[in-house]
C-alpha cells in the first residue's frame, strides 16, 4: 500500500515519526515538571528521593532526569534542599496538567470509566496536537487554554 493518500502528503511518515519522538522525549519533562510542582505544593520542596519512590523508579534515574530538567531550564536545585522549577518548568506542569484535564473530560464525556480514562489521558496528553485540544475544547464547550 502506498502512502500518498492526501491524509499522508499532509505530514510524510519521517515527519510523523519525529513528531513522536519529540514528544516522547517531552512526556518524560512534562511527568517531572508535574510531579516537583505536586511535591513542592504538598511539602515545600521535591527531593530526589521523594522524585524517585513517586515515579517508581531508582534513585539515579531520578538523578538523571532532575540533571536534564537543570540543564533545560527547567528546574534549579540547592545543596541539602530540593529541586525546584523555574517560571519555564512551571509553566510546563501547568500546560501538561491542562492538557491531561482536556483529555480526561473528553473521555469521560465519551463515557470512558473514570479509572480508564485517568490512565489513557496520562499517556495521550503528551501527544495530543493543539489542533486536537480545541476540536476538544469545542466539543466540551469550553475555551482553550493550552
Amino acid at each position: 500500500m502506498s502512502d500518498t493518500t492526501p491524509e499522508n502528503d499532509l505530514h510524510p511518515p519521517a515527519e510523523r515519526f519525529s513528531q513522536a519522538r519529540n514528544a516522547q522525549s517531552m512526556a518524560l519533562l512534562e511527568d517531572y515538571t508535574e510531579l516537583i510542582d505536586d511535591l513542592t505544593a504538598e511539602l515545600g520542596e521535591a527531593r530526589v528521593t521523594d522524585i524517585a519512590a513517586r515515579m517508581g523508579v531508582a534513585h539515579p534515574t531520578a538523578t538523571k532526569a532532575v540533571a536534564r530538567l537543570k540543564r533545560e531550564g527547567l528546574a534549579t536545585s540547592r545543596p541539602y534542599r530540593g529541586v525546584f522549577l523555574t517560571t519555564t518548568g512551571a509553566a510546563m506542569a501547568d500546560r501538561s496538567r491542562k492538557r491531561h484535564r482536556m483529555v480526561f473530560d473528553v473521555l469521560l464525556a465519551l463515557g470512558v470509566p473514570p479509572d480508564a480514562a485517568e490512565m489513557d489521558a496520562e499517556g495521550i496528553e503528551h501527544y495530543v496536537s493543539q489542533a486536537t485540544l480545541v476540536a476538544f475544547a469545542a466539543f466540551l464547550g469550553r475555551q482553550t487554554q493550552t
